[in-house]
């Protein structure tokens, strides 16, 4: 009788243990509450990101349409040119909308002096047409390098607000005491280098494409100036 009372007892007493009891339901952080978490240091890397997309976007869109090439662009310059008709190659350059097309503009412009100053004036369009390619740039490349600071600005904050928090609750200190300073050290970390990254990767893509238009400008340049030195047929 004694033996079947302790099954029994032992029974009840596994039945209600936790590992038998079903798991309580783990809570879901939306990205929403996560940024929340990380303070007011996610306000300017929000900003930043916003800035760094539109800036990556407008670029590109410019960088692609002074990257396009007519292939039969510097012909028809040749034929004007060795026919005399200075004004229609000009009208011809104006009508293409390329940094390329308006170095050989300023080239034609200067047709009849040295070759020296022909030259000089085309490169010197052509530093004025790459630091336009390149405007906004330097923001990419300030936010690749300031995102981070500023998430571990927020780590730095974060472990401040929950050394506080350890430091009044005493003896009655606890993980919930602190769990808030831990959230903000780590969510504004992983903004500030998912920020840094975005805009190194496109200050990148940008550099790589202005160097395309780079080579693509020298090499019409030196297509010019071959060009004036063609006897005419």
């Amino acid at each position: 009788m004694i033996q079947t009372e302790v099954y029994a007892v032992a029974a009840d007493t596994l039945a209600g243990s936790p590992a038998s009891m079903p798991a309580a339901p783990v809570a879901e952080m939306s990205l929403w509450q996560l940024c929340l978490e990380g303070g007011w240091i996610m306000i300017p890397l929000a900003l930043l990101l916003i800035l760094s997309i539109y800036v990556f976007i407008e670029r590109a869109l410019v960088i692609g349409k002074a990257a396009k090439v007519d292939a039969y662009f510097m012909e028809r310059i040749r034929d004007y040119i060795h026919d005399g008709e200075i004004e229609s190659a000009l009208k011809l350059c104006k009508r293409t909308p390329t940094p390329y097309a308006r170095l050989i503009s300023k080239g034609i412009s200067r047709i009849g002096r040295p070759t020296a100053d022909v030259l000089v004036a085309v490169e010197n369009t052509g530093t004025l047409e790459l630091a336009a390619l390149g405007k906004g740039l330097p923001w990419l490349a300030t936010t690749a390098a300031g995102a981070p600071m500023l998430g571990f600005l927020g780590t730095v904050v974060g472990m401040v607000q929950a050394f506080y928090a350890i430091a009044n609750s005493g003896n009655a200190a606890s993980i919930g005491s602190f769990a808030g300073g831990i959230y903000t050290a780590l969510t504004t970390t992983v903004a500030g280098l998912i920020v840094g990254i975005v805009a190194m990767f496109g200050y990148n893509f940008l550099v790589a494409r202005i160097n395309k238009v780079t080579n693509l400008m020298e090499a019409k340049t030196m297509e010019f100036m071959d060009l004036l030195n063609e006897p005419a047929n």
